[in-house]
């Protein structure tokens, strides 16, 4: 039987129950990654017997809807909610018939031979239950998280302090991502990562698959480290490679990969290693210590701002008072190091009550606004605290200077951003024409911001025509010349007239040049949308379009959370104990919970596809009729509340939940 989408292409099998490989995909917001999945595995079919699972986790971007009607042989399970990689893998396990099951994320590409090459060396190899090939980077670098070690203190150790990336070629200290080890040798391993996971079915069926305790991350170190306990070897196959992108659904979700991570380090070891308390205590410290870490590189650029402004301002306020009064410090012996706090403080919230730290670009004009405010809230304050109205000339020269500062740092900043932004300039290339690279040029708007150049076109052969508006630059013989000459970043494909395979290899011989490969593909919007976001440096977070995800949103609402907590367990104990004995035995519970940050006053209701934001003692769906909740309304609530968060909007639901029925 011939699939009409792909004619040259047999539809895969499913009624022979006789399957050799059951295909298991897990997607979530990824279709156009998804739709090239799929297209790289109908190229990859060959005497092999395949059926193909997607399990769809509740993606908003409508990926099911698409890809049904053009894969109508795949079988999709579409889900209510998020309910993780481990558990929709899971729900796939028991549908699938075949011998060997193939975990395999959405975001990723194979190679024509891959299938082949893993059912021939399970058959060979019986003694492994779980095999992983070569995993690379679109640029062509090696994926080192797809042969790993197991965490075991000393490894965690290591990976958490960073002495695997001071010593990557030792047994010793390297043991988490084996960069000791050959890349291009076939050997027995820990861990494979969860992207490509080629597992005998009675393995994944006696494991019960995944465990369930993940959400995401460590499943996958879980697995192969069970079925070790169980007698089987994890090997890791160097023979046939496939492309991952890496992390395209947790860009694509308001998901914190990051905590997961680490959470997902810290259960595995909790269940499979060492349950001592000084390996835990070392494990928290550490994980602790790179999340610190992690943040500071996150916010590198807003710390540094931060430390400049409030270091400038107070040594800004000594010069001051000098000028003023001929001595640096100059005020009663009272004020220090009182007026270097509230300056430091006054000036740093309002900082962030105006959105100049953490959230957008530096701005001189924000800047302004910022001291601007500073200004007159210490200059407030003086009339309330006598004692303390020392000389506002003294302050307003602190204030000027800052402001004067500050807009020269940031002009310097932002000169130095523009020209480094356009010395890193995207330089893109196609290759082989097709008429989606026509709508490609069309929609693309190469502004300043974007710092994208179109170079032209690159021919497969050379009696190829070009029917695009690009001007011919050369052949694809000469892409090494060419990447050199024309300094390229950005190298698109048309993937009906290269294999897969050729792909790879096109991507294994640059790995060196800093080059990013890409497939475009058959259908028009997605690819178009697709490639202008990746390539034209468009930022892929739904989440950021939350007014909840502001800085100073969290900031102020934490300070309100601390300070109701704090009210509550001291100045209205008696009132907590009345709401207590009379309406809410939860309440000194739920106010310690606010005190530590596990909850906040007014937030989200619980719910898998929003685990990464606090849940609220009171929210939108704490209001409804417990009778006519549902998840989906749940999940509705929640995206209002998220996304049109305003603090009218928290007082309007803190006054509904008090006066509302029961």
């Amino acid at each position: 039987m011939i699939n009409p989408f792909f004619p040259n292409q047999i539809i895969l099998n499913t009624l022979n129950t006789d399957i050799d490989i059951s295909i298991v995909i897990v997607n979530y917001n990824v279709k156009e990654f998804l739709y090239q999945c799929l297209t790289s595995i109908y190229k990859a079919i060959d005497i092999l017997s395949i059926e193909i699972i997607v399990v769809d986790n509740n993606s908003t971007d409508h990926s099911i809807d698409f890809l049904e009607p053009i894969f109508t042989d795949v079988k999709f399970i579409k889900l209510s909610e998020n309910i993780g990689f481990g558990k929709a893998n899971n729900i796939a396990f028991k549908e699938a018939k075949g011998k060997y099951i193939l975990i395999l994320n959405p975001d990723t590409i194979i190679q024509e031979d891959t299938m082949q090459v893993m059912y021939d060396y399970m058959e060979l190899h019986k003694e492994v239950g779980i095999a992983g090939c070569k995993v690379l980077n679109p640029d062509g670098t090696f994926q080192l998280a797809c042969r790993r070690g197991f965490p075991t203190p000393w490894v965690a150790f290591c990976k958490l302090f960073g002495l695997q990336n001071l010593f990557p070629n030792s047994k010793i200290f390297a043991q988490y991502n084996q960069t000791f080890r050959n890349v291009d040798e076939t050997y027995y391993i820990d861990a494979l990562i969860g992207a490509f996971m080629f597992a005998r079915r009675e393995v994944i069926l006696k494991l019960n698959g995944f465990l369930e305790d993940f959400f995401m991350y460590g499943e996958d170190l879980d697995l192969c480290y069970r079925t070790q306990k169980m007698g089987y070897k994890v090997a890791y196959v160097h023979t046939t490679s496939i492309i991952h992108y890496k992390g395209e659904s947790t860009k694509r979700s308001s998901i914190n990969d990051l905590k997961h991570f680490y959470e997902a380090m810290e259960i595995f070891a909790k269940k499979n290693l060492n349950n001592s308390t000084p390996y835990f205590l070392i494990l928290k410290i550490g994980i602790k210590i790179r999340q610190f870490i992690s943040i500071l590189l996150k916010y590198k650029v807003d710390i540094l701002f931060i430390v400049l402004d409030l270091l400038l301002a107070n040594i800004f306020l000594l010069i001051s008072t000098y000028l003023r009064f001929d001595n640096f410090l100059n005020f009663p012996s009272y004020a220090y190091p009182k007026v270097f706090f509230f300056l430091t403080a006054i000036i740093f919230v309002s900082m962030i009550s105006i959105g100049e730290y953490f959230e957008n670009s530096k701005s001189i004009k924000r800047a302004f606004l910022g001291y601007l405010i500073s200004f007159f809230v210490l200059s407030s304050l003086t009339y309330y605290f006598k004692e303390y109205a020392f000389s506002r000339g003294v302050l307003l020269m602190t204030i000027t200077f800052s402001i004067i500062a500050s807009s020269i740092i940031r002009m310097i900043y932002n000169f130095n951003h523009r020209i480094k932004g356009n010395k890193a300039d995207k330089n893109i290339v196609l290759v082989g024409y097709t008429e989606d690279f026509d709508k490609i040029i069309e929609n693309t708007n190469f502004t300043d911001n974007q710092n994208t150049n179109l170079i032209g076109y690159i021919s497969l052969s050379p009696d190829e025509i070009n029917n695009s508006k690009l001007r011919t630059i050369g052949n694809i013989d000469y892409l090494d010349k060419l990447i050199k000459q024309y300094n390229l970043t950005e190298i698109i494909f048309n993937n009906n007239l290269i294999s897969n395979i050729e792909f790879l290899n096109y991507i294994s011989k640059y790995n060196n040049t800093n080059v990013r490969f890409h497939l475009a593909k058959e259908y028009d919007d997605v690819i178009t949308s697709r490639i202008i976001d990746e390539i034209a440096s468009k930022d892929n977070h739904l989440n950021t379009t939350y007014n909840y995800n502001r800085f100073r949103v969290r900031f102020y609402k934490r300070i309100v959370d601390i300070l109701i907590s704090i009210l509550g367990l001291t100045l209205f104990l008696p009132f907590s104990i009345l709401i207590y004995l009379i309406k809410n035995k939860e309440i000194f519970n739920n106010l310690y919970n606010l005190l530590i940050g596990k909850y906040t006053l007014i937030g989200i209701y619980p719910s898998n596809n929003y685990k990464d934001y606090k849940t609220g003692i009171l929210g939108l769906a704490h209001i409804a009729n417990s009778n006519l909740i549902n998840q989906s309304l749940i999940d509705k609530l929640n995206e209002h509340y998220l996304l049109n968060y305003s603090i009218s909007l928290d007082i309007d639901i803190f006054i509904k939940s008090i006066f509302r029925k029961k």
